[in-house]
């Protein structure tokens, strides 16, 4: 006969069981709570991808993406060329030259078509990637590129070895150079940039590669052309080269394009001589069609710099590094019309005229910031060949593989701003695989710029020559409304 268990023990394992029971309760609950974060994650991955997938090839869905994965060719830059100016003291003048025609002929064209607003382009930063693309033009169409630029007759390999030297004089000394005690420079800074992004499946002839980095100190990129990171990743590079000024100069490719060059310049200076803050008064500009409240800022004294014939006064604000802006008010017409009449030997005339006087302007603050679509209209106008899609100039010296290559649209945006202190300007073009006698005034002059004028942003390099020859030009503009 069996004995009856002691009621102790009992309560034991039933105990036992409880806790047992318990703990397996605790652990069902934190495995339900995994699963469910799972399913949370699982599911906003998978809505996030569907959500990116329609219209990839917009803006819209790409604008708050992360960086986007992109990788840079392995190129490193080599030295600069071994190059001696003096010894070809012609050719860097016919660049240099060349770079300021194509400025003024291309300015002269946009100003045409601004109306009653206020205008700004950047010339030079639509040169330079041009000149990059001659090296890649097929031999039938370099001559009439090399025309259009305005260096017909120069070797292409003499154009980008000075064109690097132009980089690098114009940068060089930007953001070191003369700085004070404390470590705090007063020189104007100026970033140069350039890039070509080119789809993922396509590869940039390594010799182009090799000559774009060392004469343009340019990356080659490779991104997605058809998921939008590479919408993305040319925002982003605009963005960081000038400081945010410009950051949305893309926001969607036709299904055709194979690549994307692109140029940024950005540009920061103090005047010379700065306007004081205390004589700015508020006054009256005349604008087209109406009149518009401005600020005033007056700069007076003796030895400025002016000119003046039956055309217009003309003054440049010097920057305290070089280079500067030059003011032009017409006495008649506008002042469109005015920068669409102008050449480069006027422009050369009005720089070498200029004699020391005393006198006074009055000048408004501005500022402009213009977008120029359809860019190729007056860059074919100008007979630059590389938009023929018939053509394809650039098979064969662009991309290894074989297929036919031309550029398709040209795009520019432009900011410029200027104060009492200084000015700031900033150009990202991209560009998608697509006289009359001098009048010495007799009295202290007075420059009232109340009305429309136009304006030429330059710097000085050894080959454009220092201000009296009219220096590099950078931006060219008119200011309708300040």
């Amino acid at each position: 006969m069996l004995k009856k268990p002691p009621r102790n023990a009992i309560l034991a394992i039933v105990g036992k069981f409880g806790q047992f029971f318990w703990y397996g309760f605790l652990f069902m609950q934190k495995l339900i709570f995994l699963l469910v974060c799972c399913c949370i994650y699982i599911g906003t991955v998978l809505s996030g991808c569907a959500a990116a997938t329609p219209g990839a090839l917009t803006g819209q869905n790409v604008k708050n993406a992360g960086p986007p994965p992109i990788r840079i060719a392995a190129a490193e830059p080599k030295a600069l060329p071994d190059y001696d100016i003096e010894d070809r003291n012609a050719k860097t003048s016919a660049v240099a030259a060349g770079a300021n025609e194509f400025a003024f002929k291309l300015g002269s064209k946009l100003a045409a078509n601004c109306h009653y607003e206020s205008f700004a382009c950047s010339p030079y930063s639509v040169w330079l990637p041009l000149a990059a693309l001659a090296g890649a033009t097929r031999e039938k169409y370099a001559g009439t590129l090399l025309s259009a630029l305005g260096v017909e007759g120069v070797d292409t390999a003499d154009i980008n070895a000075i064109t690097s030297y132009m980089i690098y004089e114009l940068t060089r000394q930007k953001y070191k150079d003369n700085a004070d005690e404390h470590g705090n420079g007063n020189q104007s800074q100026m970033v140069i940039s350039n890039a070509i992004f080119v789809r993922n499946d396509l590869t940039v002839k390594s010799a182009f590669a090799q000559l774009f980095m060392d004469c343009y100190r340019g990356n080659v990129i490779n991104a997605d052309f058809g998921s939008g990171d590479a919408i993305v990743a040319i925002n982003q590079w605009a963005g960081e080269r000038t400081g945010g000024l410009i950051s949305d100069i893309v926001d969607g490719f036709d299904p055709d394009t194979v690549a994307a060059i692109v140029n940024a310049i950005c540009y920061k200076g103090k005047w010379e001589r700065e306007f004081d803050r205390g004589k700015t008064t508020e006054g009256v500009f005349h604008s087209p069609g109406n009149d518009e409240n401005a600020y005033f800022m007056l700069l007076e004294g003796d030895n400025l710099p002016y000119y003046e014939d039956a055309k217009a006064q003309a003054m440049p604000l010097r920057i305290n590094s070089g280079g500067g802006m030059f003011i032009f008010l017409p006495k008649s017409g506008d002042a469109a019309e005015f920068l669409s009449g102008m050449t480069y030997d006027y422009y050369k005339e009005i720089t070498r005229g200029c004699t020391r006087e005393s006198g006074k302007l009055l000048l408004p603050r501005f500022k402009i910031e213009n977008d120029i679509k359809d860019l190729d209209v007056p860059l074919t106008g100008l007979g630059v060949p590389l938009f023929d899609a018939a053509a394809a100039p650039l098979t064969g010296g662009l991309i290894e593989e074989d297929l036919p290559v031309w550029l398709g649209a040209a795009s520019q945006k432009v900011f410029i701003e200027a104060d009492e202190e200084g000015l700031t300007a900033a150009a990202v073009t991209r560009i998608t695989v697509a006289g009359a006698a001098l009048i010495v005034p007799t009295e202290p002059f007075e420059m009232i710029c109340d009305r429309p004028f136009a304006f030429v942003l330059y710097d000085n390099t050894r080959y454009a020559g220092t201000y009296d020859s009219g220096g590099q030009v950078l931006f060219t503009g008119v200011v309708n409304r300040p």
